[in-house]
Formats: C-alpha cells, sequence, structure tokens
C-alpha cells in the first residue's frame, strides 16, 4: 500500500509531478523527494509544514536557496555524497547523531505536554526530509536502527518509492549493521 501524500493546491499552482513519499516506521517519520528547485521550493515547503518537518537533509548539490527554508524554521543539512552512491561513514554518523536529537527533543516536548494534560495536541514530526539518490539509503538506515532488518527496510522503502535504492546501495545496506552503544559499525 502507498503512502504518498498528495496536497490541493490552488489552480495558479502546479502540483508536484512526483509528491513526497511518507516513510512511517515505528513513529520514525521521513518524507523522501525530488530533488527541488528554486521555482518549485514554496509546492515542497507547503508540504514540509503540512508534515511539520524539523530538518532537510540535501544529499546532492543543492539546486535551491535554503534560506526560505530557514526563514520557516527548518534546518538545512548539507551532506553531499555521489549519487547512486553510499554514504560515507561520517555522513551516517551525522544522521543517526541528528535523528537522535530530534528524537530526544519530541519525547522531552511530549513529556511536557503529557504533564500540562495536553497529550492529544501534539502531534509527532517528520523528523526530517531528504532528497535525491541517496536518500533512501539514509532512511534505510533509519529503519534499521529502528529494529527493521536491512532487506525488510529496503522492501518497505521500495514498496512506497519505485526504483528506490540500486545494487550498490542495496549492498552497503545489506552489509549495514545497527550501531551498539552510540557507536555506528558499517562493515
Amino acid at each position: 500500500m502507498s503512502t504518498r501524500s498528495t496536497t490541493t493546491m490552488p489552480s495558479t499552482m502546479r502540483p508536484l509531478i512526483n509528491p513526497p513519499t511518507l516513510i512511517d516506521y515505528k513513529g520514525v517519520r521521513f518524507l523522501i523527494v525530488d530533488a527541488p528547485s528554486n521555482n518549485s521550493l514554496p509546492l515542497y515547503i507547503k508540504e514540509f509544514e503540512r508534515w511539520n518537518v524539523t530538518d532537510v537533509v540535501r544529499c546532492c548539490e543543492p539546486t535551491y536557496s535554503k534560506d526560505p527554508l530557514e526563514e520557516k524554521g527548518i534546518k538545512v543539512h548539507d551532506w553531499v555524497f555521489g549519487d547512486g552512491e553510499a554514504p560515507p561513514s561520517t555522513i551516517v554518523n551525522e544522521w543517526l547523531a541528528l535523528i537522535e536529537k530530534r528524537f530526544s527533543e519530541y519525547e522531552r516536548r511530549h513529556t511536557e505536554a503529557e504533564a500540562e494534560g495536553k497529550e492529544g495536541e501534539f502531534w509527532r514530526p517528520a523528523r526530517g526530509e531528504v532528497w535525491c539518490g541517496g536518500a533512501p539509503v539514509l532512511v534505510a538506515i533509519a529503519l534499521i536502527e529502528e529494529g527493521m532488518s536491512p532487506l525488510d527496510s529496503v522492501a518497505y522503502i521500495r514498496e512506497r518509492r519505485r526504483g528506490a535504492i540500486n545494487n550498490r546501495q542495496l549492498k552497503f545496506i545489506e552489509n549495514y549493521r545497527r550501531r551498539s552503544k552510540g557507536k555506528c559499525v558499517i562493515c
């Protein structure tokens, strides 16, 4: 079953050709999108606001200004690696640190809302939006860290985003092992 999202846009705005793909597993939420341009960025920003995106990870060379995102409070991370390649360990470690940080912030805000009797008003945000050929690999890593097997993570993402993860990336994911005691292990 596909979880792709669509948004109704005013008639003057064109919809996104390839809508964002929501990946949601055990409350871990990510949007995978195509690379925006400066012209299409307003459409993406509407989607990011809809899904409460907190961070954007750019895996490919930037194709748009990050200023409009940062003006909306969305943090942009430029972690560029080769399109269709596996990420280097430094990027994997930064990715996992970002996820851990956002999860901790969510848990803290959720606990505060619960203590104030506002738990029903608090909705788990999408932790991040990632785009380009490397995005599905980073999301697969996050799913593995949440307990999904490497091959199941690939199948899960491919069910929702056709063509995601090439053979080179698949081999990387097959060999990826969950980190233990705070250390990321890549075989």
